[in-house]
């Protein structure tokens, strides 16, 4: 090793090149990061979690089956442990998120870096390929570490992230169940409901898409792994899967078990790509309630001013005391960010050519930051935006007492054509709906008011 120019050389089937000094990769690792010089991105640290985990539960499946030495494999499941230790972990793990389709850069990166750590634990020699990925092929253990680290993120921090924001949005509702404000269709007037009619409804689409993910679980628990290069386990242990899946389900208490089909599974990444249709469309939820809260605090003056959202940041550069919404921005960029994510999943689901996907990082890399973003997002509209906002009651009963539409619980009384000549007389007259009404029909103004109490009218029911 030179010290001056401060790198070694290594070499492989290829030839010789040099590695910086202190790396702890090795040749193809280092051709990977001459090679696709593309973007800066990284693999996600969910995903190289993932794929040690897939390590870790390989060498314990490995030395259960005799394939390598246990001091070998308690090597490098303590490099494992050693790595995940380290805060700056991600500093081995190189590779751009755009090269080889089918991760095989990213998987020899895995294995280059705990060959090195396991050879200086044990004090002899661990190789990458024929220890580290004993059993296995980057076409099986890339789809494994794809399943592994989505199916733990969404166990572990997405659905509890949107159990707590749909948690948040019921306890609000009901501190906030006496305000009635008016409703709107088409972003027009439309028959009044009560605040917590509103934020209810966004509860449920919370739930709903925490369901809908949690329902794609058993299918994220089936992993390719066993399969290697095309499926028919080649150089794989018959036993091995089933010893992999038992020893990852110690590790993470979620219970992994082998594909039905292999093939399917290298082959293939649909399972994927229906998870991401379901962060799809959560993240179209986050957005609706994004707006809506953007909408109910716009103004203060001009807008609809129905709520006031907590003031976290001055609003303007040049506006002074300007307020903006910003957690339900960043939470409807988030939600832009989501959906673009599953679009370019979906372009590499179709990659699948004969026997393997071939946009297996891109997929990784864009599953795990829908699944982050959405996590993030989730707790900083509860935490930030409906737990801590205020509702302006003299506002929304100032827009009650002016609606026109409230006309809309006569109808079974004077019939639709009499109750728009009404509304629209008292919308062009900027006056109280009852007063038109108590000039335009026969009805007393108790019976009047009775029918067009807008508490009443949150309930649903025909005026009689």
């Amino acid at each position: 090793m030179n010290e001056k120019t401060a790198f070694r050389i290594e070499k492989d089937s290829m030839g010789e090149l040099q590695v910086p000094a202190n790396a702890l990769y090795a040749a193809q690792t280092q051709r990977a990061v001459n090679n696709f010089t593309v973007s800066g991105l990284r693999m996600p640290s969910t995903f190289i979690r993932g794929l040690l985990l897939a390590k870790a539960a390989a060498a314990r499946a490995n030395a259960e089956l005799e394939q390598i030495t246990q001091a070998m494999a308690d090597a490098i499941c303590q490099a494992i442990d050693q790595l995940l230790a380290d805060e700056n972990f991600m500093q081995h793990f190189p590779v751009d998120v755009f090269q080889t389709g089918s991760g095989t850069s990213s998987n020899m990166n895995a294995n280059e870096v705990l060959a090195t750590l396991a050879s200086d634990i044990l004090g002899q020699t661990v190789n990458p390929n024929d220890h580290v990925n004993c059993g296995q092929s980057s076409n099986d253990v890339i789809p494994s570490s794809i399943h592994i680290s989505a199916a733990v993120e969404l166990h572990s921090h997405l659905l509890p992230a949107l159990r707590h924001l749909a948690t948040t949005i019921r306890s609000k509702a009901k501190s906030v169940e006496h305000h009635v404000k008016t409703g709107r269709t088409h972003l027009m007037d439309a028959m009044p409901i009560t605040m917590r009619q509103s934020l209810e409804s966004w509860a449920a689409q919370i739930t709903q898409a925490a369901d809908r993910l949690e329902r794609r679980q058993p299918d994220l628990l089936t992993l390719a792994q066993g399969g290697t290069a095309v499926g028919t386990g080649i150089n794989a242990h018959p036993a091995f899967a089933e010893a992999f899946n038992r020893q990852l389900e110690k590790e993470t208490g979620l219970a992994f078990r082998p594909a039905a089909n292999f093939f399917t599974h290298i082959g293939s990444q649909d399972i994927a790509v229906a998870l991401s249709g379901e962060l799809k469309a959560t993240a179209v939820a986050i957005m609706k309630i994004a707006n809506d809260l953007r909408w109910m605090n716009s103004g203060p003056l001009a807008g609809l001013g129905e709520i006031e959202l907590e003031a976290l940041q001055p609003g303007s550069s040049i506006m002074p005391g300007k307020v903006n919404p910003v957690i339900p921005e960043a939470a409807a960029m988030v939600a832009a960010q989501v959906i673009g994510n599953d679009s370019a999943i979906t372009v590499a689901g179709q990659s699948g050519n004969f026997e393997l996907n071939v946009m297996l990082p891109l997929v990784a890399h864009n599953l795990l930051q829908s699944i982050e973003l959405l996590t993030n997002a989730s707790l900083l509209l509860a935490d930030k935006a409906i737990a801590t906002f205020k509702v302006n009651e003299e506002r929304l009963e100032e827009a009650l007492v002016r609606n026109p539409i409230l006309v809309t619980a006569l109808n079974p009384v004077i019939g639709y054509a009499k109750a728009a000549e009404i509304a629209k007389k008292a919308y062009k007259e900027g006056r109280a709906i009852l007063d038109v009404a108590k000039e335009e029909t026969s009805l007393s103004e108790e019976d009047l008011k009775a029918y067009l109490d807008p508490h009443e009218l949150t309930k649903g029911g025909i005026a009689g």
